[in-house]
């Protein structure tokens, strides 16, 4: 199972980038996984940075982005979306998206999730 992380570029501090992550041919019930975004900035650990959980819909954001990004779903084409408004240098990683079955509240642990994205490049220049 492949996801699909798309919508990356190139923006200016302050500007917006919506990303989507979509699973072609889910083999499952799409509705029943957590999707999540993580980051990766070089030379840095990657960080999780919202979920949108499956079954309930609960969304989780880490501060960093809290107030600025927007985790969505739309069901029917098996898609996750992440705009990503106000941003800023610091937001510049490789993002990538990923599918898994969470259990509790540990949506930040990379571990969760079983089915990944090849990742799309946000680069906010100052």
């Amino acid at each position: 199972v492949q996801l699909q992380a798309s919508g990356g570029g190139l923006v200016q501090t302050g500007g917006s980038l919506r990303l989507s992550c979509v699973a072609p041919g889910f083999p499952y019930d799409f509705d029943d996984y957590a999707i999540a975004w993580f980051r990766q900035a070089p030379g840095k650990e990657r960080e999780a940075i919202s979920c949108i959980n499956g079954g309930d819909g609960k969304i989780y954001y880490a501060n960093s982005v809290k107030g600025r990004f927007t985790i969505s779903k739309e069901s029917a084409k098996n898609t996750v979306y992440l705009q990503m408004n106000r941003l800023r240098p610091e937001d510049t990683a490789v993002y990538y998206c990923a599918a898994g079955l969470l259990y509790g509240d540990s949506w930040y642990m990379d571990f969760e999730y079983d089915y990944w994205g090849q990742g799309t490049q946000v680069t906010v220049s100052s």
